[in-house]
């Protein structure tokens, strides 16, 4: 039954297919493939990606082979006497060639030439990796065996070559993930008799991602030194700091500003760093994912694809991480340097300040006591006038009841020194409740 008419959620069938936008290559043995991975050197995650559609279309012109479509992340069809495979990923681009049937000479890389000199050298980026794989197919497990005795030894660094069993025993993988002389990094795939085209190209194309990842996160170890060595030296300073912060309070402004240094370039260091070391663990995850669905079984007491990993691949990736562990702890030590010294800055200006305020205290105190003293010269000088402004006005009273001037002045001067006293009082209670 149909759904009723109802809205679409945005982008609801643009999800849905990007599950199925990078379908699997159906391989069948013997087979051949060649493999690059274009990178930008920097800013690829932000490169204009049109270049990368452009410089693909420019090889789909040399065979006459049709476009991609506009917008298109991922390409797949005939080209020449092989089928391209071309994808666009957040920092790379990558192009996959398959060719039937292999060469008398393993990895002679004819299949490679099927990428033009003036092709190549026109790219949007430089190479990050380039393989080519070689596909035979054998009779089975003891064939495979017997194969890799005669041959694996004659094509890989003996020293660096990792075999295994994989997928249940459908296939016999090898590798040494070493740079030949021609630029390019081998494997070798046995398919035993019966395995399907799907799983094969499954696991030609897990190889090719192991390789690709493991060589994107591998280009973070440089910057993971540059920023140990930058840590050690940024840490000795900031040692330093604190050890003079716990003898010394003296120059705590200088204190801070060395230590405002060392957090800006550390902070400096975390943001130009942070995209690199993030990218790094998300590909090492792939790459241990992508090995992992393999399920290696060891063969003929060789080392795994695993094994190999953990000896040569994971002290890389424990690296990048300790820088990033070191760098972070380096960051949260600055912080709390800084609030250390902050707080004993602001235990010092508290202590200033108590004493300013008991400073300010003192002369508050002096200034009652100049202004109470104030206050009684103002009741004398008030009194002293208002007494003679009386006598003035009732000495014709006195003399008409023949009292003498003597007496007024003795009589009035008690009355007004009270009540200016008392009017002084009572403005000052009413200022003292209008401020409280």
């Amino acid at each position: 039954m149909a759904l009723k008419p109802l809205s679409d959620y945005p982008e609801r069938y643009a999800l849905s297919n990007e599950l199925h936008a990078r379908p699997f290559p159906e391989l069948s043995a013997p087979c051949r493939a060649v493999y690059i991975a274009i990178k930008r050197e920097k800013n690829a995650a932000e490169r204009d990606r049109a270049e990368d559609v452009e410089h693909l279309v420019q090889l789909l012109d040399r065979y006459g082979a049709p476009h991609p479509a506009p917008g298109a992340n991922h390409y797949s069809g005939k080209l020449g006497r092989g089928t391209l495979k071309w994808e666009q990923h957040t920092e790379f681009v990558t192009y996959t060639i398959f060719a039937d049937g292999v060469a008398d000479a393993a990895f002679d890389g004819s299949v490679h030439a099927m990428f033009p000199d003036d092709w190549l050298a026109a790219a949007p980026g430089k190479v990050l990796t380039s393989c080519l794989v070689r596909v035979e197919e054998v009779a089975d497990m003891r064939a495979a065996e017997a194969r890799v005795a005669e041959a694996f030894s004659k094509w890989f660094v003996p020293e660096s070559l990792a075999v295994a069993q994989v997928i249940d025993g459908a296939a016999v993988i090898g590798g040494d993930f070493r740079i030949d002389e021609n630029g390019h990094v081998r494997f070798a795939v046995l398919s035993c008799a019966g395995t399907g085209r799907r799983r094969l190209g499954r696991i030609v194309q897990r190889l090719l991602e192991i390789e690709t990842y493991k060589s994107m996160s591998m280009i973070t170890l440089p910057l993971a030194r540059t920023v140990s060595g930058r840590v050690v030296v940024l840490d000795r300073e900031l040692a330093e700091i604190v050890g003079h912060m716990a003898v010394s309070k003296d120059d705590d402004q200088a204190t801070l500003d060395r230590l405002l240094k060392i957090s800006a370039e550390v902070e400096l260091l975390s943001s130009s760093s942070a995209f690199r070391f993030g990218a790094a663990g998300a590909y090492e995850a792939i790459v241990n994912q992508r090995i992992e669905i393999l399920r290696e079984e060891r063969i003929q007491s060789r080392q795994t694809f695993a094994e190999f990993m953990t000896r040569r691949y994971d002290p890389a990736m424990r690296t990048c991480r300790s820088a990033l562990a070191r760098l972070r702890e380096l960051s949260q030590r600055c912080e709390r340097a800084s609030n250390l010294l902050r707080t004993r800055v602001d235990v010092a200006s508290s202590v200033q300040n108590v004493e300013v305020l008991a400073r300010m205290d003192e002369r508050a105190a002096l200034q009652l006591r100049l202004q109470e003293t104030v206050e009684g010269l103002s009741v004398v000088a008030i009194s002293y006038y208002a007494v003679n402004l009386a006598a003035n006005i009732l000495r014709p009273v006195g003399a008409t009841y023949g009292i003498s001037e003597g007496w007024v002045y003795a009589v009035l001067t008690p009355l007004v020194v009270l009540g200016v006293w008392w009017m002084v009082r009572r403005i000052r209670k009413r200022i003292a409740r209008r401020d409280g």
